[in-house]
Protein backbone atom coordinates (compact mmCIF):
# COMPACT_ATOMS: atom_id res chain seq x y z
CA UNK A 1 0.00 0.00 0.00
CA UNK A 2 1.49 3.30 -1.08
CA UNK A 3 1.78 6.04 1.51
CA UNK A 4 -1.18 8.39 1.59
CA UNK A 5 -0.42 11.59 -0.32
CA UNK A 6 -0.89 15.07 1.14
CA UNK A 7 -3.85 15.57 -1.19
CA UNK A 8 -5.42 12.35 0.00
CA UNK A 9 -4.90 13.51 3.58
CA UNK A 10 -6.76 16.73 2.88
CA UNK A 11 -9.60 14.79 1.27
CA UNK A 12 -9.79 12.59 4.34
CA UNK A 13 -9.99 15.57 6.67
CA UNK A 14 -12.64 17.13 4.46
CA UNK A 15 -14.74 14.00 4.70
CA UNK A 16 -14.23 13.84 8.45
CA UNK A 17 -15.27 17.45 8.92
CA UNK A 18 -18.39 16.91 6.77
CA UNK A 19 -19.36 13.97 8.94
CA UNK A 20 -18.62 15.89 12.14
CA UNK A 21 -22.13 17.31 12.50
CA UNK A 22 -23.72 13.88 12.30
CA UNK A 23 -21.22 12.51 14.83
CA UNK A 24 -22.00 15.29 17.28
CA UNK A 25 -25.70 14.40 17.09
CA UNK A 26 -24.88 10.78 17.81
CA UNK A 27 -22.35 11.44 20.57
CA UNK A 28 -24.92 11.04 23.31
CA UNK A 29 -26.20 7.73 21.98
CA UNK A 30 -24.91 4.23 22.74
CA UNK A 31 -22.97 2.37 21.71
CA UNK A 32 -20.21 4.86 21.11
CA UNK A 33 -18.18 4.00 18.02
CA UNK A 34 -14.56 3.61 19.06
CA UNK A 35 -11.64 3.13 16.68
CA UNK A 36 -8.40 1.79 18.18
CA UNK A 37 -5.22 1.26 16.22
CA UNK A 38 -3.82 -1.81 17.99
CA UNK A 39 -5.67 -4.82 19.35
CA UNK A 40 -4.09 -4.22 22.77
CA UNK A 41 -5.94 -0.92 22.97
CA UNK A 42 -9.09 -2.27 21.36
CA UNK A 43 -9.43 -5.23 23.71
CA UNK A 44 -8.82 -3.16 26.85
CA UNK A 45 -11.29 -0.47 25.79
CA UNK A 46 -13.86 -3.15 25.02
CA UNK A 47 -13.56 -4.46 28.58
CA UNK A 48 -13.90 -1.00 30.10
CA UNK A 49 -16.65 0.23 27.78
CA UNK A 50 -18.69 -2.96 27.68
CA UNK A 51 -22.06 -2.56 25.96
CA UNK A 52 -21.58 1.21 25.87
CA UNK A 53 -18.98 0.97 23.11
CA UNK A 54 -18.54 -0.63 19.71
CA UNK A 55 -14.80 -1.05 19.14
CA UNK A 56 -13.01 -1.43 15.82
CA UNK A 57 -9.29 -2.27 15.88
CA UNK A 58 -7.40 -1.36 12.73
CA UNK A 59 -4.40 -3.66 13.21
CA UNK A 60 -5.02 -7.37 13.65
CA UNK A 61 -2.84 -10.44 14.30
CA UNK A 62 0.60 -10.39 12.72
CA UNK A 63 0.40 -6.70 11.79
CA UNK A 64 3.46 -4.53 12.45
CA UNK A 65 2.29 -1.04 13.59
CA UNK A 66 5.72 0.48 12.96
CA UNK A 67 5.30 0.09 9.20
CA UNK A 68 1.50 0.11 8.94
CA UNK A 69 -0.13 2.49 6.49
CA UNK A 70 -3.82 3.40 6.50
CA UNK A 71 -6.15 1.71 4.02
CA UNK A 72 -9.42 3.03 2.64
CA UNK A 73 -11.28 0.79 5.11
CA UNK A 74 -9.36 2.47 7.92
CA UNK A 75 -10.36 5.89 6.62
CA UNK A 76 -13.99 4.82 6.52
CA UNK A 77 -13.76 3.57 10.10
CA UNK A 78 -12.18 6.83 11.23
CA UNK A 79 -14.91 8.80 9.51
CA UNK A 80 -17.59 6.84 11.36
CA UNK A 81 -15.87 6.92 14.77
CA UNK A 82 -17.06 8.99 17.71
CA UNK A 83 -13.64 8.71 19.38
CA UNK A 84 -10.20 7.43 18.37
CA UNK A 85 -7.53 5.84 20.57
CA UNK A 86 -4.00 5.20 19.39
CA UNK A 87 -0.75 4.30 21.12
CA UNK A 88 1.33 7.27 20.07
CA UNK A 89 5.04 7.77 20.85
CA UNK A 90 5.55 7.19 17.12
CA UNK A 91 4.43 3.53 17.24
CA UNK A 92 2.02 4.16 14.37
CA UNK A 93 4.46 6.60 12.80
CA UNK A 94 3.04 6.50 9.29
CA UNK A 95 -0.38 7.56 10.58
CA UNK A 96 0.67 10.43 12.86
CA UNK A 97 -0.39 13.13 10.41
CA UNK A 98 -3.85 11.60 10.04
CA UNK A 99 -4.39 11.57 13.80
CA UNK A 100 -3.30 15.17 14.08
CA UNK A 101 -5.72 16.22 11.36
CA UNK A 102 -8.80 14.37 12.63
CA UNK A 103 -8.29 15.59 16.20
CA UNK A 104 -9.96 18.81 15.10
CA UNK A 105 -13.25 17.03 14.48
CA UNK A 106 -13.50 14.42 17.25
CA UNK A 107 -11.76 13.25 20.45
CA UNK A 108 -8.42 11.60 19.69
CA UNK A 109 -6.14 10.28 22.44
CA UNK A 110 -2.59 8.94 22.19
CA UNK A 111 -2.42 6.72 25.27
CA UNK A 112 1.36 6.81 25.53
CA UNK A 113 1.45 10.58 25.39
CA UNK A 114 -0.97 10.83 28.32
CA UNK A 115 1.67 9.32 30.62
CA UNK A 116 4.24 11.07 32.79
CA UNK A 117 7.40 11.33 30.69
CA UNK A 118 9.49 10.29 33.70
CA UNK A 119 7.94 6.81 33.49
CA UNK A 120 8.81 6.31 29.82
CA UNK A 121 11.90 4.53 28.53
CA UNK A 122 14.33 6.35 26.26
CA UNK A 123 16.44 4.77 23.51
CA UNK A 124 19.97 4.60 24.91
CA UNK A 125 21.45 5.27 21.47
CA UNK A 126 19.06 8.11 20.63
CA UNK A 127 17.74 10.17 23.57
CA UNK A 128 15.11 11.79 21.37
CA UNK A 129 13.40 8.45 20.75
CA UNK A 130 10.89 7.13 23.31
CA UNK A 131 10.07 3.44 23.61
CA UNK A 132 6.38 3.15 22.57
CA UNK A 133 5.74 -0.42 23.83
CA UNK A 134 4.00 0.74 27.02
CA UNK A 135 1.49 -2.14 27.21
CA UNK A 136 4.21 -4.48 28.50
CA UNK A 137 4.36 -2.62 31.83
CA UNK A 138 0.95 -3.49 33.26
CA UNK A 139 0.82 -0.77 35.96
CA UNK A 140 1.81 1.78 33.29
CA UNK A 141 -0.87 0.39 30.98
CA UNK A 142 -3.42 0.91 33.73
CA UNK A 143 -2.40 4.58 33.95
CA UNK A 144 -2.89 4.97 30.20
CA UNK A 145 -6.30 3.31 30.43
CA UNK A 146 -7.28 5.75 33.18
CA UNK A 147 -6.84 8.55 30.64
CA UNK A 148 -8.82 6.60 28.05
CA UNK A 149 -11.64 6.05 30.53
CA UNK A 150 -11.76 9.78 31.26
CA UNK A 151 -12.23 10.43 27.54
CA UNK A 152 -15.11 7.96 27.42
CA UNK A 153 -16.70 9.60 30.47
CA UNK A 154 -16.48 12.99 28.75
CA UNK A 155 -18.37 11.48 25.83
CA UNK A 156 -20.87 9.60 28.03
CA UNK A 157 -21.17 11.62 31.25
CA UNK A 158 -24.49 9.99 32.15
CA UNK A 159 -22.74 6.59 32.18
CA UNK A 160 -19.79 7.62 34.33
CA UNK A 161 -20.64 5.25 37.18
CA UNK A 162 -21.01 2.27 34.83
CA UNK A 163 -17.73 3.04 33.10
CA UNK A 164 -15.89 3.44 36.40
CA UNK A 165 -17.30 0.15 37.71
CA UNK A 166 -16.30 -1.69 34.54
CA UNK A 167 -12.86 -0.12 34.60
CA UNK A 168 -12.36 -1.14 38.24
CA UNK A 169 -13.45 -4.71 37.48
CA UNK A 170 -11.00 -4.90 34.60
CA UNK A 171 -8.23 -3.41 36.73
CA UNK A 172 -8.80 -6.18 39.28
CA UNK A 173 -8.10 -8.67 36.47
CA UNK A 174 -4.97 -6.74 35.57
CA UNK A 175 -3.84 -6.82 39.21
CA UNK A 176 -4.24 -10.61 39.17
CA UNK A 177 -2.21 -10.66 35.94
CA UNK A 178 0.55 -8.69 37.65
CA UNK A 179 0.66 -11.11 40.58
CA UNK A 180 0.71 -14.25 38.41
CA UNK A 181 3.31 -12.76 36.06
CA UNK A 182 5.63 -11.75 38.89
CA UNK A 183 5.40 -15.22 40.43
CA UNK A 184 6.27 -16.94 37.15
CA UNK A 185 9.06 -14.58 36.17
CA UNK A 186 10.52 -14.75 39.67
CA UNK A 187 11.26 -18.44 39.13
CA UNK A 188 13.97 -17.71 36.56
CA UNK A 189 17.54 -18.13 37.81
CA UNK A 190 19.40 -14.84 38.24
CA UNK A 191 22.07 -15.76 35.70
CA UNK A 192 19.51 -16.63 33.03
CA UNK A 193 17.45 -13.46 33.17
CA UNK A 194 18.26 -12.37 29.61
CA UNK A 195 15.52 -11.99 27.01
CA UNK A 196 16.71 -11.98 23.39
CA UNK A 197 14.12 -11.12 20.73
CA UNK A 198 14.02 -9.91 17.13
CA UNK A 199 13.41 -6.25 18.01
CA UNK A 200 13.47 -4.21 21.17
CA UNK A 201 9.78 -4.38 22.08
CA UNK A 202 10.21 -5.76 25.61
CA UNK A 203 11.98 -2.94 27.42
CA UNK A 204 9.01 -2.18 29.67
CA UNK A 205 8.48 -5.90 30.23
CA UNK A 206 12.13 -6.22 31.25
CA UNK A 207 11.90 -3.25 33.61
CA UNK A 208 8.80 -4.67 35.26
CA UNK A 209 10.23 -8.17 35.66
CA UNK A 210 13.93 -7.41 36.18
CA UNK A 211 15.14 -8.90 32.89
CA UNK A 212 17.99 -7.81 30.69
CA UNK A 213 16.44 -7.31 27.26
CA UNK A 214 18.28 -7.51 23.94
CA UNK A 215 16.38 -6.61 20.79
CA UNK A 216 18.40 -7.13 17.64
CA UNK A 217 16.50 -4.55 15.59
CA UNK A 218 16.14 -1.72 18.06
CA UNK A 219 12.86 -0.05 19.00
CA UNK A 220 11.47 0.05 15.47
CA UNK A 221 11.21 -2.84 13.03
CA UNK A 222 12.41 -0.40 10.38
CA UNK A 223 15.88 -0.45 12.00
CA UNK A 224 18.54 -2.59 10.34
CA UNK A 225 20.19 -5.58 12.02
CA UNK A 226 23.95 -5.55 11.54
CA UNK A 227 26.51 -8.32 11.75
CA UNK A 228 28.00 -6.67 14.84
CA UNK A 229 24.67 -6.84 16.71
CA UNK A 230 24.33 -10.52 15.88
CA UNK A 231 27.91 -11.34 16.92
CA UNK A 232 27.64 -9.39 20.17
CA UNK A 233 24.46 -11.29 21.02
CA UNK A 234 26.10 -14.62 20.19
CA UNK A 235 29.01 -13.75 22.49
CA UNK A 236 26.69 -12.84 25.36
CA UNK A 237 24.62 -16.01 25.00
CA UNK A 238 27.75 -18.14 24.90
CA UNK A 239 29.52 -16.47 27.82
CA UNK A 240 26.47 -16.54 30.09
CA UNK A 241 25.12 -19.87 28.85
CA UNK A 242 21.67 -18.47 28.10
CA UNK A 243 19.52 -21.42 26.94
CA UNK A 244 16.92 -19.78 24.69
CA UNK A 245 16.03 -16.93 22.35
CA UNK A 246 12.60 -15.93 21.03
CA UNK A 247 10.87 -15.02 17.78
CA UNK A 248 7.91 -12.63 17.50
CA UNK A 249 4.59 -13.18 15.79
CA UNK A 250 4.77 -9.96 13.75
CA UNK A 251 8.51 -9.99 12.93
CA UNK A 252 10.66 -12.10 10.62
CA UNK A 253 12.70 -14.76 12.44
CA UNK A 254 15.71 -14.32 10.15
CA UNK A 255 17.92 -12.45 12.64
CA UNK A 256 17.07 -14.82 15.49
CA UNK A 257 17.92 -17.84 13.35
CA UNK A 258 21.26 -16.19 12.56
CA UNK A 259 21.93 -15.87 16.30
CA UNK A 260 21.09 -19.54 16.90
CA UNK A 261 23.42 -20.62 14.11
CA UNK A 262 26.17 -18.31 15.31
CA UNK A 263 25.96 -19.67 18.85
CA UNK A 264 26.14 -23.22 17.54
CA UNK A 265 29.31 -22.38 15.61
CA UNK A 266 30.72 -21.00 18.87
CA UNK A 267 30.03 -24.29 20.63
CA UNK A 268 26.93 -23.18 22.55
CA UNK A 269 23.52 -24.67 21.84
CA UNK A 270 20.71 -22.15 21.97
CA UNK A 271 17.13 -23.31 21.52
CA UNK A 272 14.19 -21.41 20.10
CA UNK A 273 12.24 -20.68 23.26
CA UNK A 274 8.97 -20.03 21.44
CA UNK A 275 6.99 -17.33 19.71
CA UNK A 276 6.11 -14.17 21.61
CA UNK A 277 3.47 -11.57 20.91
CA UNK A 278 5.07 -8.15 20.77
CA UNK A 279 3.45 -5.48 18.58
CA UNK A 280 0.44 -7.65 17.69
CA UNK A 281 -1.75 -10.06 19.66
CA UNK A 282 -3.13 -13.48 18.70
CA UNK A 283 -6.13 -14.42 16.59
CA UNK A 284 -9.50 -13.04 17.62
CA UNK A 285 -11.49 -15.60 19.61
CA UNK A 286 -8.39 -17.13 21.24
CA UNK A 287 -6.88 -16.47 24.67
CA UNK A 288 -3.88 -14.88 22.97
CA UNK A 289 -6.29 -12.58 21.15
CA UNK A 290 -6.95 -10.77 24.44
CA UNK A 291 -4.53 -8.45 26.22
CA UNK A 292 -4.43 -10.58 29.37
CA UNK A 293 -4.16 -13.85 27.44
CA UNK A 294 -1.40 -12.46 25.22
CA UNK A 295 0.57 -11.23 28.21
CA UNK A 296 0.25 -14.53 30.08
CA UNK A 297 1.29 -16.47 26.97
CA UNK A 298 4.49 -14.44 26.84
CA UNK A 299 5.18 -14.82 30.55
CA UNK A 300 4.66 -18.59 30.49
CA UNK A 301 6.73 -19.02 27.34
CA UNK A 302 9.63 -16.95 28.63
CA UNK A 303 9.68 -18.36 32.16
CA UNK A 304 9.60 -21.95 30.92
CA UNK A 305 12.33 -21.47 28.30
CA UNK A 306 14.72 -19.58 30.57
CA UNK A 307 14.67 -22.06 33.43
CA UNK A 308 18.20 -23.22 34.19
CA UNK A 309 17.41 -26.82 33.25
CA UNK A 310 15.41 -25.75 30.20
CA UNK A 311 12.25 -27.42 31.47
Amino acid sequence: MKKLSAAMGLMIVGGLMTACGEENEQAGESPVKVVATTSQIGDSISKIGGDLVEVTSLMGPGVDPHTYQATQNDINALQDADIVFYNGLHLEGKMDEIFEQISGSKPVLALGESLDEENLLIDADNPEVVDPHIWFDVPLWKEALESATSELVDLLPEDEEVLEDQKNAYFEELDSLIEESENLMGSIDEEKRVLVTAHDAFGYFGRMHDLEVIGLQGLSTEDEVGINEIQQTVNLLTEREIPSVFVESSISDRSIQAVIQGAEQSGHTVSLGGELYSDAMGEEGTEEGTYIGMYLHNVKTISKALQEDGE
